[in-house]
């Protein structure tokens, strides 16, 4: 599996690639991030990162996108700076008809050092042990954008579990039995 993770942001977007399934090595493939001026107008900046994200998905061809999760903070102009460069990561994906994942900052910090309230050194000591890294990524954007790509690979077959249980529940309770597609069987020798 092959995962772009964005760490939204409108001054630095951090984008990273990792490759691998869970219980396995991974991989980075490529880490980065997308800069804009801050005195730029906001069109203007939000058409750069859109264009650095499509360069990394044209380069890196990912199969799916991971996206931090806005989550509310006291400071309303950098929660609507962070909500409007997830939607264009999320456009620049659905366009390509690439699957987006959203994740909150504690799922992800979870997911790779153990603990939701993990601060940003601890996620980039992870990062580089995890990846196999000589150094954390900078700035910690590009680390974090790692993390959620890692987190994406470790989540994806658990959530995909459950959604699979969800339909086949729902489906039950409309009185349909769901199909499950045909399982080959194996003939073993003996």
């Amino acid at each position: 599996m092959r995962v772009l993770g964005v760490d939204p942001g409108l001054t630095r977007c951090g984008v990273g690639v990792v490759e691998g399934v869970a219980g396995r090595p991974l991989s980075m493939l490529g880490v980065g991030v997308v800069r804009t001026p801050s005195d730029a107008e906001l069109g203007h900046r939000l058409v750069a990162i859109e264009r650095g994200i499509e360069e990394w998905l044209d380069e890196h061809r990912p199969e799916f996108v991971a996206v931090e999760r806005v989550f509310s903070q006291h400071n309303v102009r950098t929660v609507m700076g962070t909500a409007q460069v997830s939607a264009v990561a999320m456009l620049c994906a659905s366009r390509r008809g690439i699957p987006v994942a959203l994740h909150t900052p504690s799922e992800v910090k979870a997911a790779v050092t153990g603990t939701g309230r993990a601060d940003k050194a601890q996620v980039g000591a992870m990062v580089t042990r995890l990846l196999r890294l000589d150094a954390p990524p900078k700035p910690a954007d590009a680390a974090d954008a790692l993390a959620l790509a890692i987190c994406h690979i470790w989540r994806a077959p658990a959530v995909n579990r459950l959604q699979q249980a969800h339909a086949a529940a729902a489906a039950a309770r409309a009185g349909r039995v769901p199909r499950t597609p045909a399982v080959p069987v194996r003939k073993v020798p003996r």
